[in-house]
């Protein structure tokens, strides 16, 4: 009888292992809650959906080193494909256009990490949220304090983590991917919005 408990308890412990060891996914924001967060709730959200082609999607690859998508050797997350249909959420109070947003998926370490990255019309980074995420050592990148050094960043910022952004150690994959995110953001915005 003894035998028996102890190898269930060795079956529930080896479960509970393999659990805690993989990475779980989060969600931390709906869209509308995240849009909330960082245009706060007495805005009208306008969807504006564009294919990003021709010169337009060059200029944009070009300024993130060729490459619509962050990847990083030793990632294990799942692939991220690439997306040429980007949204742009624009806030709107008292029939005005007072900021602009976009929500972006890159690969973390242990799996696929969404962002949400808001600008002002200049493409000023006005607040950047993680809306979900599947990562073991890189849930800081969730905080708050580690996302709030983005804010104020624009075109004109170095955005590189150890330069102008501060990384978290032990999650430098998911700190890169935040920047790229960021990065993106911007390019995207620029490239579509103002630089016509």
């Amino acid at each position: 009888m003894m035998k028996r408990i102890a190898s269930i308890a060795l079956g529930f412990f080896a479960v509970f292992l393999a659990w805690t060891a993989s990475g779980h996914a989060f969600t931390l924001l709906t869209e509308t809650e995240a849009l909330v967060e960082v245009f706060g709730p007495d805005v009208k959200i306008i969807k504006q959906t564009v294919r990003l082609k021709g010169d337009t999607l060059d200029r944009i690859q070009e300024r993130l080193g060729g490459n619509l998508v962050y990847y990083q050797e030793g990632s294990e997350s799942e692939v991220v494909t690439a997306k040429k249909k980007v949204t742009f959420y624009f806030a709107e109070k008292d029939g005005e256009k007072v900021g602009v947003a976009m929500i972006d998926v890159e690969p973390g370490k242990w799996g696929p990490v969404e962002f949400i990255v808001a600008m002002d019309l200049t493409g000023v980074v006005t607040g950047v949220r993680v809306m979900s995420y599947q990562e073991k050592r890189g849930r800081p990148i969730a905080r708050r304090s580690y996302l709030d050094q983005y804010v104020g960043k624009s075109s004109k910022s170095m955005l590189q983590v150890g330069r102008d952004i501060t990384g978290i150690s032990g999650a430098t994959i998911s700190s890169r991917s935040a920047t790229f995110t960021v990065k993106k953001a911007i390019a995207i915005f620029e490239e579509v919005y103002l630089n016509r």
